[in-house]
């Protein structure tokens, strides 16, 4: 399979490439373009590759305004950091739409989706209603928690993520822990917190901490290909592992 990647970023480009290479190492990665321009340029002068990644925003504009200057035949799979409520307000009939950074199971789910709609006679080509995507893209950006409510004796207290270091489980309590020190219990699991922070801002190192970036001390690589994270102010000696299968995820993460 011969695959064209329309993305600006460049750890972004290099983490779908290896996950396309764990799925499967037969596919073909033709060319990579970083703008508009670009991509326009390409796909007017080359054969329809088999399949195509396209990054929403790009430097300069929107990934869609390809689609206005040249006719794009092939399968579309759109990679963005846009949540998954704001992408229903697509309407594109693309194979699919992938989170940043993007997991190899999610990549699978797009690919045997493909091989379906391969297999039917339902029309794979994107179709674009761009007028409503710009409606969509001109709101206000999806939003995160920005303050968490605790209880301090039978006083309440409000503290702004940028005051907390990470979250972290233990005992089946989850604990708020900011950056002077002080933690304190939250009513919420880590599974809630996930969809409530942004993912930007904070990352499910494992089962048992998510974390900000300024929270993590040391990376150290691992067996079997994993990760061993050092928090800055850690609350205990236990190793934090980063697995195998989240590990490239979490290099990307790391460096936006």
């Amino acid at each position: 399979m011969k695959v064209v990647i329309i993305e600006d970023e460049d750890l972004a480009v290099d983490g779908l490439v290896r996950q396309l290479h764990r799925l499967d190492t037969a596919i073909q990665v033709i060319a990579t373009h970083d703008s508009i321009k670009s991509a326009v340029e390409w796909f007017g002068t080359h054969p329809a590759p088999d399949l195509a990644f396209f990054d929403i925003q790009l430097a300069d504009g929107l990934s869609f305004e390809i689609f206005e200057q040249v006719n794009i035949i092939c399968p579309v799979i759109f990679v963005t950091a846009f949540d998954a409520y704001a992408l229903r307000a697509f309407k594109v009939n693309s194979i699919d739409y992938l989170l940043k950074p993007v997991e190899l199971e999610a990549l699978k789910h797009a690919f045997d989706k493909l091989n379906l709609l391969q297999k039917s006679t339902v029309a794979i080509h994107p179709s674009l209603d761009l007028a409503v995507i710009q409606q969509m893209l001109t709101r206000t950006s999806p939003k995160y928690k920005t303050r968490f409510m605790v209880k301090i004796g039978d006083k309440l207290a409000a503290f702004t993520t940028e005051e907390i270091e990470y979250f972290y489980g233990e005992n089946k309590i989850v604990w708020l822990r900011l950056k002077n020190g002080r933690k304190y219990v939250v009513d919420y699991t880590l599974e809630e917190l996930e969809d409530l922070l942004d993912p930007q801002q904070f990352y499910r190192l494992n089962r048992k901490y998510m974390a900000t970036f300024e929270s993590i001390g040391e990376v150290i690589a691992y067996t079997n290909s994993r990760l061993k994270v050092k928090l800055q102010s850690p609350v205990d000696q236990e190793d934090i592992l980063i697995s195998r299968e989240k590990a490239e995820d979490f290099r990307v993460w790391l460096g936006k």
